[in-house]
């Protein structure tokens, strides 16, 4: 239901009940006035309008400016007409105008319908009818125009702050029906083309030949689809350069292939530029290891985790894993692979890489890097 709704509701209830007040205010004061027969048309004509305008003060849709216009003019005629009608003596002495209180009525339609601006103006409107109808206002005259101008340029502001967080609400709303069926895509993909794609792979490795490649083409294709449902975005034009923080999940979703699987959060892993291309160097000297060092049937998989204070990104592969003593010898001889590429690279960043292998259950590499780095 709209916010605005019950506002519509309780501006109907007004005028009607306002209007009967005008009515019941002018048969009272009906022997003292100097002409009345114009009143008591004035006032059969308000209530006729009132009546049958009903429908007109139910939503925006059918609040049309015309009518408004229409509306505020049927309350500035009665104001001014009210000099006519009634005694100086009276005026003077602060009576009520014909129209009495329903005049806030059009001005409160106006503040729903159009917001403070548009209250602002009605308001004003009103308040030069009700001055020029006195002459020379009382100090209550000027205190009940000053509330009406304020109350209904408040009026407006909420109006207008309620469509606001409608409008967002909604938006809010379409989101999380469109995450909620893509998440069931997702799942209705998982549990069929993808391990159709995979089981294909599989039995083409075994075959051989041409079952073979007919596999390769299954494990892109997987590749393909996994990073299409987990949400990673494609990476940017190589011309194209950094702009404010970059989405790691960027950088990373070119390494998915038929043998790396890339797992990432379905919101932007966002990183300092600089950051993110030494994290992803950093995680493509990881993948360069896989390859060299597990050979080419190896499976790798990267998974990145958006931490509250940190960016963890763990690559972890089923290859034989590294001998105890092995990375110690291999920077004796020079490889600095591991030493330069991953955890020097870390470590200019402030953040730390952290190498994980037993022997025959493969590797583990997991590179942390802090917000502030």
């Amino acid at each position: 239901m709209s916010v605005e709704q019950p506002l519509w509701r309780a501006l109907l209830a007004y005028r009607v009940l306002t209007c009967g007040y005008a009515v019941a205010i002018f048969v009272h004061a009906y022997g003292e006035l100097r002409r009345p027969v114009p009143g008591a048309v004035f006032m059969a004509l308000l209530v006729v309008w009132t009546l049958t305008t009903l429908g007109r003060v139910s939503c925006a849709e059918r609040c049309t400016p015309v009518f408004l216009a229409v509306d505020l003019a049927i309350a500035v005629g009665g104001v001014l007409l009210t000099a006519v009608v009634d005694a100086p003596a009276r005026i003077a002495s602060g009576a009520f105008t014909l129209p009495s209180i329903w005049t806030a009525g059009p001005v409160l339609a106006f503040a729903i319908k159009g917001g403070w601006r548009w209250a602002a103006l009605a308001a004003s409107v009103v308040a030069a009818a009700d001055i020029g109808e006195r002459g020379t206002p009382s100090r209550e005259t000027l205190h009940n125009l000053v509330l009406v101008w304020i109350s209904a340029i408040g009026i407006g502001y909420v109006v207008e702050v309620a469509r606001a967080s409608e409008r967002t609400l909604a938006r809010a709303l379409q989101i999380e029906a469109a995450t909620a069926e893509r998440e069931r895509l997702a799942r209705d993909i998982h549990d069929g083309v993808l391990q159709v794609l995979a089981m294909v792979q599989r039995r083409g490795d075994r075959a051989g030949g041409e079952a073979a490649e007919l596999g390769r083409l299954a494990g892109e294709q997987e590749a393909a689809l996994r990073s299409l449902v987990s949400g990673a975005p494609p990476p940017p034009p190589a011309e194209a350069g950094p702009v404010g923080p970059r989405d790691l999940r960027g950088l990373l979703a070119p390494h998915a292939s038929a043998r790396v699987t890339v797992s990432a959060p379905g919101t932007p892993v966002l990183l300092d530029p600089a950051v993110a291309a030494e994290v992803a160097a950093a995680v493509a000297a990881a993948l360069d290891n896989v390859r060299r060092h597990a050979g080419e049937r190896a499976r790798a998989w990267i998974l990145v985790e958006d931490e509250p204070d940190a960016v963890l990104v763990t690559v972890r592969d089923d290859g034989p894993g590294i001998p105890e003593g092995r990375l110690a010898a291999a920077e004796q001889e020079g490889r600095l692979g591991v030493a330069q590429s991953i955890r020097g690279r870390l470590r200019d960043l402030g953040g730390s890489a952290e190498l994980l292998s037993v022997p025959g259950q493969g590797t583990e590499v997991e590179l942390r890097v802090p917000r502030a780095g």
